[in-house]
């Protein structure tokens, strides 16, 4: 799977928050910058091609200010912000590997 074309989307704010994402984003305190910061720094690190909502991916990538987060989103042609999270690192290898 290809990452450019959700990084072209998410570089011109083509994007949409589902609703579970902007609570999880408050209660997390996560903003939409740094989603994507996250995502044009990333990779995608896991794929999920039968998703409930349809094909979506799960992204790696650090902010800024070195804030390690995973994001999954769906895929183009609409780009929906699913989840975020800090990966915790019991259940991560640098953030990348389940353990």
């Amino acid at each position: 799977m290809d990452i450019k074309p959700i990084k072209r989307k998410i570089g011109v704010r083509n994007y949409l928050i589902t609703v579970h994402a902007a609570e999880q984003m408050k209660r997390r305190l996560i903003e939409p910058r740094e989603i994507e910061e996250a995502i044009l720094n990333g990779e995608i690190i896991e794929e999920y091609p039968d998703d409930k909502y349809g094909p979506t991916c799960l992204i790696y990538g650090q902010t800024s200010q070195k804030r390690n987060l995973h994001v999954q989103c769906s895929l183009p042609p609409m780009i929906w912000i699913i989840t975020t999270y800090e990966p915790d690192p019991n259940e991560w290898v640098n953030g990348r590997i389940r353990r």
